[in-house]
């Protein structure tokens, strides 16, 4: 059983990620640092902010339930490969063991901070597109380059997570979708499978951290309440540029430390 001092800065930790998710995205850059400063190894330390974002993937998912209504020829086609794709990047990080993961971790880090900063980018550019296409609705179809490439992405998933979000809207703008609201119902719905994949087998296997997974998702229940209060009071940019600023730091760290 871990120490209260350490309960408590998980739940610290996990409501000022999903406070920074509530404003500009980005929370797990600074959750999963932080987790791992506690002396928690990087790998249950991934498995275990994984299984406490559940709850807040639930509630983002039933957001946007009319949105995935609209969408129901999708939603097999989109959750086969997200629940494959999570389960082959939950045995992956079992299969591969700690050592390996601590030594890849640096840099999946540096990547996920590299997608959020061009996360911006990437969202303006989808909504100029559906600003020019003049439709709320555009039927997709979903082919095999679908089909592999949201397998992939839930293989990252998976492993990791951070950033697979804008990776998913990125592919579903590349595919023809245009309404960004139907395309982040899409998201929700696939990043809450994948995670509940990989949960499973991160749970069947032993590394979870269960009291410091239900810490951090009490923690991430009162912090998305806060940030969606704080939203409204403090300019994005700011925490964008912060969460940037400790990804950064933190891949230097985890590289220097692994």
């Amino acid at each position: 059983m871990p120490e209260a001092g350490v309960l408590f800065i998980a739940a610290l930790s996990a409501a000022l990620g999903a406070a920074i998710n509530s404003v500009a995205g980005g929370g797990t850059l600074v959750t999963f640092p932080m987790i791992v400063a506690l002396g928690v190894d990087p790998l249950v330390a991934n498995a275990t902010s994984r299984l406490s974002l559940l709850t807040g993937a639930l509630g983002g998912a039933w957001g946007y339930r009319a949105q995935l209504a609209r969408n129901r020829s999708w939603l097999v086609p989109f959750s086969v490969p997200s629940v494959l794709g999570g389960l082959t990047g939950g045995w992956l990080v079992l299969v591969t063991g700690s050592q390996t993961f601590s030594r890849v971790v640096p840099f999946l880090v540096l990547g996920a901070t590299a997608l959020f900063m061009v996360q911006g980018p990437v969202v303006r550019w989808l909504r100029r597109r559906q600003g020019a296409s003049g439709e709320a609705h555009q039927a997709v179809r979903a082919g095999p380059a679908f089909i592999v490439s949201q397998f992939l992405v839930g293989v990252y998933g998976g492993y990791f997570g951070a950033g697979m979000g804008i990776i998913m809207l990125a592919v579903l703008g590349i595919l023809g979708f245009t309404d960004i609201h139907e395309m982040n119902g899409l998201k929700s719905w696939g990043g809450l499978l994948t995670t509940i994949a990989a949960g499973l087998l991160f749970a069947g296997g032993g590394v979870v951290l269960w009291p410091v997974a239900f810490a951090m998702a009490i923690g991430s229940l009162a912090g998305g309440y806060g940030g969606s209060l704080l939203a409204q009071r403090v300019g994005p940019v700011w925490v964008h540029r912060a969460v940037v600023a400790v990804g950064l730091g933190s891949f230097v760290w985890l590289a220097l430390r692994y």
